[in-house]
């Protein structure tokens, strides 16, 4: 390997390091604040990746059915949770969004995809049909299991998981897509060439985390999901909705794993089960993160990112198990500190 291979594979590794950091963000959020192992987040990636490719053919994506159809499901879900309760007051704002957001995007789809939009309008109706879909799956599947065990949220996950991947080979069909480029070409400076595309990712990755960071810092529904995240009772006994709070979490991570797929569609062909690994790579960078500190679960997304990367070159067969691996000292050590944590805890009692 010269320094020019070098470069290039550190180009890859970064962009796909970026995405995969972006993810763990997501998985880390949802995870803090409603203790859902976030599985099906790389389902939003190929959902947003795939369904811009459809919007590029100047066809209307089958998603915008999934759509609708999520809504119904959440409308009546919400139906019957009232009528158990008996509280109605919040029924006019729930009928707007599983219904009143899914019928505008399903009439503004089938409207504006044969028109050939510009590629900034084909983002906006990517982000407008595959968003709304994590807050119904969340306020469908997950909101009554609130008060379950992590080991029962994740099974639901999983079966979320596998319902959408499956759906996924029905709308898209088993072969790949790759979404054409934004800003094609390269940059030159000095002995090498940088993408205009990894540009485009790191100023995106940048602003995102800018504005989550202000969101959570200086927003109410920021603060308030800090405070679900450390103590969902607290947060209940000073009237925050821990409810409410997931919704939002979801929401995010929706909208985080759609930009993901739509970033990363240009560089890889996306496929309907590629969904998967994508998300596992972002929970091995959350995990390097310990599944608690953001920073450290992005610096560790995008180590996985470079470490593909590199092993992809040495040794592009075995790439999927040595990624994987990572995970294996990462737990040992983490394990072999809890439990010295723990025994200094109990020393000082």
């Amino acid at each position: 390997m010269n320094g020019t291979m070098a470069l290039i594979l550190a180009q890859d590794g970064l962009t796909t390091g970026i995405i995969y950091a972006l993810l763990s963000l997501s998985i880390l959020l949802v995870f803090l604040v409603t203790r859902i192992l976030w599985v099906p987040a790389g389902e939003f990636v190929t959902m947003g990746a795939l369904t811009m490719g459809i919007l590029q053919k100047n066809e209307a994506p089958a998603t915008v059915w999934l759509l609708a159809a999520l809504g119904a499901v959440t409308l009546l879900r919400e139906a019957i949770r009232s009528f158990r309760t008996g509280q109605w007051s919040g029924w006019w704002p729930t009928v707007a969004f599983c219904a009143g957001i899914p019928a505008v995007v399903v009439v503004a789809t089938l409207k504006l995809a044969p028109m050939g939009l510009p590629i900034f309008a084909q983002v906006l109706l990517t982000l407008a049909i595959t968003v709304p879909m994590a807050p119904m799956i969340y306020r469908s599947a997950f909101m009554d299991l609130a008060g379950s065990s992590v080991l029962v949220l994740l099974f639901v996950a999983v079966a979320v998981h596998y319902l959408l991947t499956g759906l996924g080979l029905v709308f898209f069909g088993p072969d790949g897509m790759r979404t054409a480029p934004f800003i094609p070409g390269r940059l030159d400076i000095g002995f090498t060439r940088i993408s205009w595309h990894l540009l485009l990712v790191v100023a995106v990755a940048l602003s995102l985390t800018a504005i989550l960071f202000a969101f959570f810092e200086r927003t109410f529904w920021g603060k308030s999901m800090r405070a679900v995240a450390v103590n969902r009772k607290g947060a209940r006994l000073v009237g925050i909705k821990p409810e409410t709070a997931g919704t939002i979490a979801f929401s995010i991570a929706g909208l985080i794993g759609c930009l993901s797929g739509i970033l990363i569609a240009p560089v890889t062909g996306i496929y309907y089960d590629s969904g998967f690994l994508i998300g596992l790579r972002g929970f091995v960078g959350a995990v390097l993160g310990g599944l608690a500190s953001f920073p450290t679960a992005i610096v560790g997304s995008i180590f996985v990112g470079l470490f593909e990367s590199y092993a992809s070159f040495f040794a592009s067969a075995y790439k999927e198990a040595i990624v994987f691996s990572l995970l294996v000292p990462i737990l040992i050590w983490r394990s072999v500190v809890e439990r010295r944590r723990s025994g200094l805890s109990d020393d000082a009692e």
